[in-house]
């Protein structure tokens, strides 16, 4: 249960020329370019049999399939492995990596891929795995002196990608990260206890290969957490810090990958808001005969990829890196160990991604409403239609409020789908909340996206708000 919008006390006033943040550039060149990079997609139920013809096409030699232990069990695996051996095409499958990589398990991957003469990587899974390949494609091709020294700031140097990479094929088996689209790679920061990544361009995948098929065996929990993170990629990036309120860079290819929104990422960002907002509820169910659902959700995640790719994400998800890499691995207290039910085969404990992002957009969005409220009301309307089952809805015009119309949204749906609310279900205390905000503050590339700027006492307030949620 939640407290409704009717019982929540309003502000007091309203004047967006005041906002002290849209003058904190007041004295810098501000850009003016908005850019789109997303990798070309080949949709359709059996695309998966055509990637050896791909390769063929490609000229590989040898090619490094990178999956997890759970995928390389499953028939998109077998639907794979027979394409690459009609094709006449040698591979050697990695199998080891890791649900949520960090640090030590990309190194894995890393010093496989640096030992073995490869020409070409196909990844088929979900986020975890196409992550894992890019980054492991990126170091064994171009050997930094340091690990970090692509990561970006402030944990590493973010040095720009040097040159082209190898031909990677992404074949998503979720409908949740996009990640088969983007020049983004993301992994838990064991010293620093917090999520980063590598963000260029020059990652983003040759080829992504967006097969209905591979979702068949997904489990309820899976589509229902992966879908969720679709949701937020959406209203994140539709609702980021507009790319003309950010620095110009010193040259086109320091525009960072994340620009703000912008008027080509909204286009995909609201038809993946008005996708997912329609067809979640069915797809969570995990009816392998529900092909439409199925393949609505997948499409919309493959465009939201390219609404995020493009626009970023900000404070949900900044919020998130820090909630799924501080989760307890050791019972404390009275409180049991999250485990969530669809990741047996994980080998630790851990906070599905799309969980630790959604739980944050209540307490997010009801924060960034105030910055742009006609953009906080059209999201609102969007879930509400689709909550919705007579078509006609009452909905107040956009006003400081609106941020709390939107969460409100949020909190329905997630209410609907049974989803964990707050930080309490994942052994989280009060006393927890400063390692939090400590493990949220290096998040810049995102945090500096949200619409209200957040230092930390916002980030404290924010997540003392999170873990208040009943």
């Amino acid at each position: 249960m939640f407290l409704p919008l009717s019982r929540c006390m309003s502000p007091a006033s309203f004047r967006p020329r005041d906002f002290p943040w849209r003058r904190s550039f007041a004295s810098i060149e501000l850009d003016k370019i908005c850019e789109l990079a997303s990798s070309n997609l080949r949709f359709g139920s059996g695309a998966t049999s055509e990637v050896g013809d791909d390769l063929a096409f490609l000229k590989a030699k040898k090619v490094l399939v990178v999956t997890d232990d759970t995928v390389m069990k499953l028939p998109p695996m077998q639907v794979l492995q027979e394409s690459l051996q009609r094709a006449g095409i040698d591979f050697e499958v990695y199998s080891q990596v890791r649900v949520e990589p960090n640090d030590v398990s990309f190194q894995h991957a890393i010093q496989y891929f640096q030992e073995r003469k490869y020409d070409a990587v196909v990844a088929l899974g979900g986020g975890s795995v196409i992550d894992t390949a890019k980054c492991a494609n990126l170091y064994a091709k171009y050997p930094p002196s340091d690990f970090y020294d692509y990561v970006n700031p402030p944990l590493g140097k973010g040095i720009p990608v040097p040159g082209e990479l190898p031909p990677l094929i992404a074949i998503p088996t979720t409908a949740g990260t996009g990640s088969e689209t983007t020049g983004v790679a993301i992994f838990d920061d064991t010293p620093t206890k917090s999520k980063t990544g590598i963000a260029n361009r020059k990652l983003k995948p040759t080829l992504g290969i967006v097969d209905p098929d591979n979702t068949k065996s997904l489990p309820s929990s899976v589509a229902t957490f992966s879908g969720l993170d679709v949701l937020c990629h959406a209203i994140e990036s539709y609702t980021a810090l507009p790319f003309n309120q950010r620095p110009r860079p010193s040259s086109p290819v320091h525009r960072p990958a994340y620009q703000g929104s912008n008027p080509i990422s909204d286009v995909w960002s609201l038809f993946a808001l008005e996708t997912t907002a329609k067809y979640l509820r069915r797809a969570a169910l995990a009816d392998p005969e529900d092909e439409e659902a199925r393949t609505k959700m997948l499409i919309a995640s493959s465009a939201a990829g390219m609404g995020f790719g493009n626009a970023g994400v900000h404070l949900c998800h900044g919020m998130s890196y820090a909630i799924a890499s501080q989760v307890k691995q050791e019972s404390t207290g009275n409180r049991p160990l999250f485990k969530p039910e669809g990741y047996d085969s994980a080998d630790h404990i851990l906070v599905p991604h799309g969980l630790s992002v959604i739980v944050n957009a209540p307490s997010v969005f009801s924060f960034t409403g105030i910055s742009n409220p006609d953009r906080h009301a059209n999201c609102a309307r969007i879930l509400k239609q689709a909550r919705t089952s007579d078509g006609t809805i009452y909905f107040p015009k956009p006003s400081p409020d609106t941020g709390r119309w939107l969460a409100d949204e949020i909190r329905y749906l997630m209410d609907d789908l049974n989803v964990p609310v707050g930080l309490k279900p994942f052994g989280y205390e009060l006393d927890d909340i400063p390692s939090l905000v400590e493990g949220t503050l290096p998040q810049h590339r995102v945090t500096k996206l949200s619409p209200r700027p957040v230092g930390r006492k916002e980030l404290e307030d924010l997540f003392l708000s999170v873990y208040n949620e009943e």
